[in-house]
Parts: structure tokens; C-alpha cells; sequence
């Protein structure tokens, strides 16, 4: 009876007991899904300045899978397509995207800058990429809801 009661006690010890009230903790570093561009902002001294929501159409989404990026934009103002395709990464809160081919509008961007770095904030359901210049300070960010 007493090694009954001390196998009962060990199981009891080891395991983990969830309460399914409590969602378990996000990966706040997850991106893996489909993201919809809701607004932009734009900084001056590291202060919002302005914000750019999206109008007439206006549309740009973005999907994360296993380390690659595709993004598209849609604009009815603007008869040029904008897409691009490649890999990325986060350290910490930067996330890092290489480019590998772009539409010919961004190839143009692309072939000056094929790396673009960006500090990320993020929670579940939410994300934003902010650009940070040369000497640290923000210019803009897009700020993305999760859509799938």
C-alpha cells in the first residue's frame, strides 16, 4: 500500500496540470500565417508624426511560412504590380527579410537594397515592423493584423 501511495504521489509531482481557462503562452516571435496591412505610421524624432490608413482599395498582405516571406500590394492609384518573395528571420526583436525576387518595381529597390531590417513588435494577433535608419531612428512602420 505505502509504494501504491508513493507511485500515486511521483504522478502527481510530475505532471503538469493545465487549466483550460488559461490559453497557453503565445510565441510572440511566431509570424508564420497570413497578415493584412491595416495603417502606417510615420516618425519624426522617434515620435509619431502621421498616420497612413488605407484607402480606395488599398491593400497589401503578407504571408510568413516555415523561414520564407511573399508579400503583394494591391493600389488602384498605381498601374505598377508590387510583390516580392524571399526568406527571413528573427533575432531577439528584429526581423531581418532578403528579397530573392521582386516585381520590376521593387527589383529597382531590390537591387540597391536586398536586405531590409526592421525592429518587430508583435503579440498574438497583431505585428509591427518598424524601419529604423542609419543613425536609429524610426521612419515608418506598417503596422499588420493576423488574418489566417
Amino acid at each position: 500500500m505505502k509504494i501504491f501511495v508513493l507511485i500515486l504521489l511521483g504522478l502527481f509531482s510530475t505532471t503538469t496540470i493545465y487549466n483550460t481557462n488559461t490559453p497557453p503562452p503565445i510565441d510572440v516571435h511566431n509570424l508564420e500565417g497570413v497578415w493584412d496591412l491595416q495603417f502606417q505610421l510615420l516618425y519624426d524624432n522617434n515620435q509619431v508624426s502621421d498616420t497612413i490608413f488605407n484607402t480606395n482599395g488599398y491593400r497589401q498582405v503578407k504571408i510568413y511560412s516555415k523561414g520564407k516571406v511573399m508579400w503583394t500590394r494591391f493600389d488602384p492609384a498605381d498601374s505598377n504590380e508590387w510583390f516580392g518573395y524571399g526568406s527571413y528571420s528573427i533575432k531577439g526583436n528584429l526581423l531581418e527579410e532578403r528579397l530573392e525576387y521582386a516585381s520590376g518595381p521593387m527589383m529597382k529597390i531590390v537591387d540597391t537594397t536586398q536586405v531590409f531590417k526592421f525592429e518587430l513588435v508583435m503579440d498574438k494577433d497583431s505585428y509591427q515592423q518598424i524601419a529604423v535608419d542609419e543613425t536609429g531612428q524610426y521612419s515608418q512602420s506598417e503596422n499588420y493584423i493576423r488574418i489566417e
